[in-house]
């Protein structure tokens, strides 16, 4: 019985078995939500540098919040996700503040 337990779960993929060579690279539902936050910051903040009037200055800003981005790409540690979002959503707050008084 459990001989024909094992070749069933091996031969179908029902959602209560996993195979570890399926599921490799998957990440939890609270990895894909800081995912989605961040992508959705870094998208707020190129919408942000639109307003920016100097071409130089534009690219400069945009290229420094790229870099900041690639820099902290593989970090996977939630909380220090949650920390560096919080901190570049201040950061960004005070710049658009500055942007605005241009």
């Amino acid at each position: 019985m459990i001989f024909s337990l094992r070749v069933l779960l091996s031969t179908r993929g029902y959602a209560t078995h996993t195979r570890p060579s399926k599921l490799k690279g998957t990440m939890s539902l609270d990895h894909f939500l800081q995912r989605q936050r961040t992508i959705h910051f870094y998208r707020k903040i190129l919408r942000g540098t639109k307003a920016i009037r100097d071409p130089a200055t534009k690219k400069e800003s945009r290229g420094f919040a790229r870099a900041e981005f690639e820099r902290h790409r593989h970090v996977t540690d939630l909380s220090h996700i949650r920390y560096l979002l919080s901190t570049g959503k201040t950061e960004w707050e005070n710049m658009e503040r500055y942007i605005a008084s241009m």
